[in-house]
């Protein structure tokens, strides 16, 4: 109860100060707290909507972030994440580690140990997925410098105990970002891995200025799971300037078989992409309905459905939010392939929170997700939280 409570103190106090300052009308306050309000929107005490770990930064480990879960034949669930040591930057060192649930997500084990860092930087930002021969497959990233930071993929035949020799995804020298729990698997067997390119500006792989923050939106696809890759034959920019271009991207097929993909931007919406010739070709870039910063969004369809399920922060105005934060955490069910998201509960309201880098993993009756829950005091992004929910309770509105 104490911290269901707390969780309503946070939303209100956020909205109430807005009012007073005079950014919110009291009628939008009102409408607000309407949402804040309903019946189980802000229960996050309560048992379909718990927290079941959290993964503290300490000073031998000032970060921990980025990971993707997989349930192994025996029923137990891993999840990989990046544990970072000597910094809590992008490209401080870092190696990938392992934790496990042998009770369907609602305890975990102690961490160890899967890649050791052997890159120039760091290894992080973590693939699992099943494949359809039945093997795991681990994706990624090598970061060695400001400008070499590529996506790798492993094959485990031996549920997970231990993994073949790392294959690149990308041949091209570069800087390609691929986000946690990102490739999927289409139905037809092809692997779709969505990656932002970033362009060299200068020549020093030390310095971040050699970096160009405006992302390229690219595909790259196999249809040998992972043996051989080939890269889509679309790319696309941002369809105006931004500071961001197009980052970050994800991918999912939607029930008839079509593919939707989406990218942040600084734009102050996720921007979509849609393919009908599983991942050759793309339409071109244009805002979606989820209004949001220059955040992550995830999205997965719910299992044995048409439905979609996304995490994202909301910045529609339907909930409070400050502006450019990554907060609040939302999760929306939508029914028409990602065009609106009637369906929306508020998971995170904290306006000091930093919220992002979600990954979803359906069990039984529930969803596991692992995202970064920073503040503050912690830092945005140095935090790893578990929350488990059941689905029922997220598709009532």
């Amino acid at each position: 109860m104490a911290q269901w409570q707390l969780t309503i103190t946070s939303g209100l106090a956020f909205a109430c100060c807005a009012l007073l300052s005079g950014h919110m009308s009291l009628a939008r306050l009102t409408n607000l707290l309407s949402g804040l309000m309903a019946a189980g929107t802000l229960a996050v005490g309560a048992p379909e909507n718990q927290v079941v770990l959290n993964i503290e930064p300490s000073k031998e480990n000032p970060r921990n972030s980025e990971g993707s879960f997989a349930t192994l034949k025996s029923g137990r669930i891993i999840f990989y994440y990046t544990q970072f040591y000597g910094g809590a930057a992008d490209n401080s060192p870092a190696r990938i580690v392992c934790v496990h649930s042998d009770d369907a997500g609602r305890t975990w084990s102690a961490p160890r140990t899967v890649i050791e860092n052997t890159s120039g930087e760091n290894v992080m930002s973590v693939s699992l997925l099943r494949l359809k021969s039945g093997r795991l497959a681990l994706f990624y990233l090598v970061k060695n410098s400001w400008l070499d930071c590529r996506p790798y993929v492993r094959i485990s035949a031996d549920e997970a105990q231990t993994w073949s020799e790392p294959k690149l995804v990308v041949a091209a020298p570069g800087y390609f970002v691929l986000n946690n729990d990102r490739v999927v698997q289409l139905s037809a067997g092809r692997l779709v891995v969505p990656v932002a390119f970033h362009r060299a500006r200068n020549t020093d792989p030390a310095s971040s200025k050699s970096f160009d923050a405006r992302g390229l939106v690219l595909w790259y696809l196999s249809d040998d799971e992972g043996q051989t890759w080939t890269e889509a034959a679309t790319w696309w920019a941002a369809p105006q300037h931004c500071s961001s271009g197009l980052q970050e991207p994800g991918v999912v097929e939607l029930a008839d078989g079509t593919l939707f993909s989406w990218a942040r931007t600084a734009l102050g919406a996720q921007y979509g992409f849609t393919s009908a010739d599983r991942g050759k070709t793309w339409t071109a870039p244009a805002p979606t309905s989820l209004k949001s910063p220059c955040s992550p969004a995830s999205i997965k369809r719910l299992p044995g459905s048409s439905d979609l399920l996304c995490i994202y922060n909301d910045h529609s105005g339907d909930f409070p939010f400050p502006k450019g934060r990554r907060t609040p955490l939302v999760a929306g069910i939508s029914s028409d392939g990602g065009k609106t998201w009637p369906v929306r509960k508020v998971l995170e309201p904290d306006p000091d929170g930093w919220y992002c880098y979600t990954a979803i993993h359906f069990v039984d009756d529930a969803v596991l997700l692992g995202y970064c829950a920073g503040d503050k005091k912690v830092g945005g992004l140095n935090r790893l939280r578990i929350r488990r929910m059941g689905l029922e309770w997220l598709r009532t509105k």
